[in-house]
């Protein structure tokens, strides 16, 4: 049987694809807003409700797949993942208030959730400790590459074909995306048998020692709850999380409120600042991965690629509360999304950090939950913070939340395996 060399780049690149299959559905509700809220009588309430009820629906979505990645393993999980989030947007076909948005917006919650922790699971087995932060920025950039898809082409498909049919359309993707991930994805580097050796055995042996592996630490979820590191990345993700939410969900209806945008004129704008995302997300993923090949310890190097980022968002989120023009807008959100890919590639890389594979998708799934009850927090804040169309109170809402990730971080203790009585090592 024929191997082949480079195999996990081509599973990173698949589990990418589908991050930008993910915000590609999960975007196409804020992009087309003004043209459904115009036609269903629908307003800003409206809209930061159907968000919410998608976090919740996310929310329980990132323990329940982080469990079953866990269970079942990475290949089933993607499937059963992106199966539901695709059947859930095409549903969106038939939705015809707030309530029934709201309905097919928990079912989509649920299934895109499975994404991440699949994502951190599937960086976990198939790339060693070195090249971690560099995959995980990778599909991280798969995220940001969604995001400046979706407005051009929601916008185009909405021009042509209506909401109703551009949901049915966006649905198909991951149909198709199922089909190349069964051919590939057909078990870990341990037993794949397209792998070379040369590869298996560099992935393998750059995991973890031998001695780590025979005394391999596989705790409970109560025992997973005990160790500050845990509480660490789950109180990053709660405080970090909501930064990008405010922009994935609210940043075309910023542009239709501050600028008087129509759906193709947000088409037009809102992907620039996820060019800065995308670059952000493999910068970091890269400058960490070379930090550790000069020698430098994995604590040091993730918090400081962590650092930089947040340095780079606080002073950016307080410029763009005061920029007057869309141009000097987009821009400047372009930085704070750069910073942000740069710290959080680095921080969903720290549950591979801290324990083995078999945990991984658990301690990402509850980080996930964390997140996304922060965001739903802060979904809750933005109507009344954006009353009047006035949005410098919404980005220092931001703002206020970037050191708290830094504290967060730093309260976790140093970025290491972590050992049954709750030293890293």
């Amino acid at each position: 049987m024929k191997t082949m060399a480079g195999l996990r780049w081509l599973v990173i690149t698949l589990v990418a694809i589908a991050t930008i299959i993910n915000y590609i559905d999960r975007s196409a509700l804020a992009v087309m807003w003004p043209g459904i809220a115009a036609e269903l009588g629908m307003d800003k309430r409206d809209y930061a409700n159907i968000v919410t009820v998608f976090l919740i629906g996310y929310a329980v979505g990132q323990t329940l797949f982080g469990k079953l990645f866990d269970a079942l393993g990475t290949r089933v999980g993607f499937i059963l993942s992106i199966l539901v989030w695709s059947v859930s947007i095409g549903l969106h076909f038939v939705a015809r208030s707030a309530l029934s948005f709201g309905l097919f917006r928990v079912l989509l919650g649920v299934g895109e959730a499975g994404n991440w922790p699949g994502a951190t699971k599937a960086v976990a087995e198939w790339f060693p400790i070195r090249e971690r932060a560099l995959a995980q920025g990778i599909f991280g950039a798969g995220a940001s590459l969604g995001s400046i898809i979706a407005p051009p082409l929601i916008a185009i498909l909405y021009a042509y074909f209506g909401w109703k049919t551009t949901f049915l359309l966006i649905a198909v993707l991951g149909f198709i995306w199922v089909v190349p991930w069964l051919i590939i994805y057909k078990s870990g580097p341990n037993a794949h048998p397209w792998i070379t050796e040369e590869e298996r055995g560099y992935i393998l042996t750059g995991q973890r020692s031998e001695a780590t592996r025979e005394a391999e630490y596989v705790p409970t979820l109560g025992q997973l709850l005990r160790h500050r590191q845990s509480w660490g990345v789950i109180a990053a993700r709660f405080f970090i999380d909501p930064i990008w939410w405010l922009f994935v969900a609210w940043l075309p209806l910023y542009l239709n409120e501050k600028f008087h945008f129509d759906v193709k004129q947000i088409g037009i704008f809102a992907w620039v600042p996820y060019v800065g995302a995308a670059i952000g997300a493999l910068s970091g993923g890269w400058l960490c991965g070379r930090l550790l090949q000069r020698g430098w310890s994995v604590n040091r190097a993730r918090k400081l690629v962590i650092g930089l980022g947040l340095a780079l968002m606080l002073p950016a989120l307080l410029f763009s509360a005061a920029a007057a023009t869309p141009l000097l807008a987009v821009l400047s959100i372009a930085v704070i999304l750069f910073g942000f890919q740069a710290a959080i590639t680095n921080i969903q890389t720290m549950p591979s950090d801290f324990f083995s594979g078999k945990t991984v998708g658990s301690l990402a799934g509850l980080s996930g939950t964390s997140a996304v009850l922060g965001v739903i927090i802060c979904m809750q804040l933005v109507p009344e913070l954006t009353a009047g169309g006035n949005y410098t109170p919404f980005f220092v809402l931001g703002a206020l939340l970037v050191p708290l990730v830094f504290v967060s971080v730093w309260l976790g203790g140093p970025v290491a395996r972590v050992q049954p009585h709750g030293e890293a090592v």
